[in-house]
Protein backbone atom coordinates (compact mmCIF):
# COMPACT_ATOMS: atom_id res chain seq x y z
CA UNK A 1 0.00 0.00 0.00
CA UNK A 2 2.78 2.82 0.55
CA UNK A 3 4.69 1.34 -2.53
CA UNK A 4 1.36 2.13 -4.39
CA UNK A 5 1.31 5.42 -2.60
CA UNK A 6 4.61 6.53 -3.10
CA UNK A 7 4.24 6.18 -6.58
CA UNK A 8 1.04 8.02 -6.58
CA UNK A 9 2.60 10.94 -5.54
CA UNK A 10 5.79 10.43 -7.58
CA UNK A 11 3.50 10.41 -10.94
CA UNK A 12 1.60 13.41 -9.27
CA UNK A 13 5.11 15.56 -8.71
CA UNK A 14 6.11 14.47 -12.58
CA UNK A 15 2.78 15.87 -14.08
CA UNK A 16 2.85 18.91 -12.42
CA UNK A 17 6.45 19.70 -13.36
CA UNK A 18 5.42 19.33 -16.83
CA UNK A 19 3.57 23.07 -16.86
CA UNK A 20 3.24 24.03 -20.42
CA UNK A 21 0.95 26.96 -19.91
CA UNK A 22 2.20 30.27 -20.90
CA UNK A 23 1.04 33.58 -21.23
CA UNK A 24 0.57 35.65 -24.13
CA UNK A 25 4.02 37.90 -23.01
CA UNK A 26 6.16 34.66 -22.91
CA UNK A 27 6.18 34.50 -19.35
CA UNK A 28 5.37 31.36 -17.51
CA UNK A 29 2.30 32.30 -16.12
CA UNK A 30 3.16 30.25 -13.05
CA UNK A 31 3.38 33.15 -10.59
CA UNK A 32 0.38 33.30 -8.82
CA UNK A 33 -2.74 31.16 -7.81
CA UNK A 34 -4.18 29.03 -10.91
CA UNK A 35 -0.94 29.72 -13.11
CA UNK A 36 -1.34 33.70 -12.91
CA UNK A 37 0.08 36.98 -11.58
CA UNK A 38 -1.04 38.14 -8.34
CA UNK A 39 -4.48 41.07 -9.38
CA UNK A 40 -3.18 40.63 -13.39
CA UNK A 41 -6.87 38.65 -13.86
CA UNK A 42 -9.28 40.22 -16.25
CA UNK A 43 -11.40 42.36 -13.92
CA UNK A 44 -15.22 40.99 -13.98
CA UNK A 45 -13.70 37.38 -14.61
CA UNK A 46 -14.08 33.78 -12.53
CA UNK A 47 -10.03 34.27 -12.34
CA UNK A 48 -10.13 37.79 -11.04
CA UNK A 49 -12.58 36.37 -8.48
CA UNK A 50 -10.41 33.66 -7.42
CA UNK A 51 -7.19 35.48 -7.59
CA UNK A 52 -8.19 38.74 -6.10
CA UNK A 53 -11.39 37.88 -3.79
CA UNK A 54 -11.64 34.03 -2.63
CA UNK A 55 -13.75 31.70 -4.57
CA UNK A 56 -15.10 29.22 -1.84
CA UNK A 57 -15.75 29.03 1.77
CA UNK A 58 -15.75 26.39 3.72
CA UNK A 59 -17.69 24.37 6.54
CA UNK A 60 -17.63 22.16 9.32
CA UNK A 61 -18.69 18.25 9.23
CA UNK A 62 -22.47 18.21 8.91
CA UNK A 63 -22.69 21.77 8.94
CA UNK A 64 -23.97 24.59 6.95
CA UNK A 65 -23.93 27.33 9.19
CA UNK A 66 -21.14 30.05 8.21
CA UNK A 67 -18.14 30.07 10.24
CA UNK A 68 -16.47 33.95 10.48
CA UNK A 69 -13.82 33.42 8.14
CA UNK A 70 -16.62 32.19 5.61
CA UNK A 71 -18.18 35.04 6.22
CA UNK A 72 -14.97 37.55 5.85
CA UNK A 73 -14.84 35.74 1.90
CA UNK A 74 -18.42 36.58 0.95
CA UNK A 75 -18.34 40.16 2.21
CA UNK A 76 -15.30 40.60 0.04
CA UNK A 77 -17.47 38.83 -2.86
CA UNK A 78 -20.50 40.80 -2.27
CA UNK A 79 -18.42 43.58 -2.36
CA UNK A 80 -16.99 42.44 -5.42
CA UNK A 81 -20.46 41.70 -7.17
CA UNK A 82 -21.43 45.60 -6.91
CA UNK A 83 -18.02 46.54 -8.47
CA UNK A 84 -19.24 44.45 -11.26
CA UNK A 85 -22.84 44.77 -11.70
CA UNK A 86 -23.87 42.96 -14.70
CA UNK A 87 -21.85 39.82 -13.51
CA UNK A 88 -24.40 36.59 -11.98
CA UNK A 89 -22.67 33.66 -10.54
CA UNK A 90 -24.04 30.41 -9.21
CA UNK A 91 -23.06 29.00 -6.08
CA UNK A 92 -22.08 25.51 -5.85
CA UNK A 93 -22.53 23.61 -2.81
CA UNK A 94 -20.73 20.17 -1.83
CA UNK A 95 -19.86 17.68 1.00
CA UNK A 96 -17.30 15.48 1.60
CA UNK A 97 -17.70 11.38 0.88
CA UNK A 98 -19.29 10.29 3.75
CA UNK A 99 -23.16 10.01 4.36
CA UNK A 100 -25.53 9.21 1.48
CA UNK A 101 -25.80 10.44 -2.34
CA UNK A 102 -29.12 11.82 -0.95
CA UNK A 103 -27.87 13.35 2.39
CA UNK A 104 -24.97 14.97 1.16
CA UNK A 105 -26.67 16.39 -2.02
CA UNK A 106 -29.41 18.07 0.87
CA UNK A 107 -26.19 19.34 2.62
CA UNK A 108 -24.77 20.55 -0.17
CA UNK A 109 -28.19 22.39 -0.99
CA UNK A 110 -28.08 24.03 2.29
CA UNK A 111 -24.46 25.08 2.19
CA UNK A 112 -25.25 26.36 -1.11
CA UNK A 113 -28.64 28.54 0.18
CA UNK A 114 -26.30 29.50 3.38
CA UNK A 115 -23.66 31.52 1.01
CA UNK A 116 -25.97 32.74 -1.19
CA UNK A 117 -28.58 33.98 1.85
CA UNK A 118 -25.39 35.74 2.91
CA UNK A 119 -25.00 37.37 -0.53
CA UNK A 120 -28.58 38.45 -0.89
CA UNK A 121 -28.55 40.16 2.62
CA UNK A 122 -25.12 41.96 1.63
CA UNK A 123 -27.11 43.60 -0.99
CA UNK A 124 -26.64 41.33 -3.86
CA UNK A 125 -29.32 40.93 -5.77
CA UNK A 126 -31.07 37.88 -5.60
CA UNK A 127 -31.90 37.56 -9.24
CA UNK A 128 -27.93 37.49 -9.73
CA UNK A 129 -27.12 34.20 -7.46
CA UNK A 130 -28.44 30.63 -8.03
CA UNK A 131 -27.57 27.60 -5.95
CA UNK A 132 -26.97 24.34 -7.02
CA UNK A 133 -25.74 21.25 -4.88
CA UNK A 134 -23.73 18.47 -6.09
CA UNK A 135 -23.25 16.62 -2.67
CA UNK A 136 -20.44 14.79 -2.90
CA UNK A 137 -20.37 14.17 -7.04
CA UNK A 138 -17.08 16.74 -7.50
CA UNK A 139 -14.54 16.82 -4.74
CA UNK A 140 -12.21 19.10 -5.03
CA UNK A 141 -9.31 17.11 -3.32
CA UNK A 142 -9.54 12.96 -3.46
CA UNK A 143 -8.91 11.22 -0.75
CA UNK A 144 -10.13 9.31 2.51
CA UNK A 145 -8.40 11.71 5.34
CA UNK A 146 -9.59 15.31 7.55
CA UNK A 147 -7.52 17.27 5.36
CA UNK A 148 -9.32 15.79 2.14
CA UNK A 149 -12.74 16.04 3.58
CA UNK A 150 -12.17 19.50 5.07
CA UNK A 151 -11.46 20.90 1.32
CA UNK A 152 -14.45 19.15 0.19
CA UNK A 153 -16.74 20.55 2.56
CA UNK A 154 -17.10 23.89 0.98
CA UNK A 155 -19.29 26.22 -1.68
CA UNK A 156 -18.06 27.47 -4.14
CA UNK A 157 -18.78 30.80 -6.14
CA UNK A 158 -18.73 30.80 -9.75
CA UNK A 159 -18.76 33.30 -12.70
CA UNK A 160 -22.13 32.65 -15.05
CA UNK A 161 -21.89 35.71 -17.24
Amino acid sequence: MFKKFMCLMAALVLVSACDTTGSSDGTSGANGANGSKMGAARPGTQEDLVVNVGDRVFFGFDKSDLTAEARATLDRQAAWMKKYPAIKVTVEGHADERGTREYNLALGERRASAAQNYLVAAGVSADRVKTVSYGKERPAVLGSNEAAWAQNRRSVTVVTQ
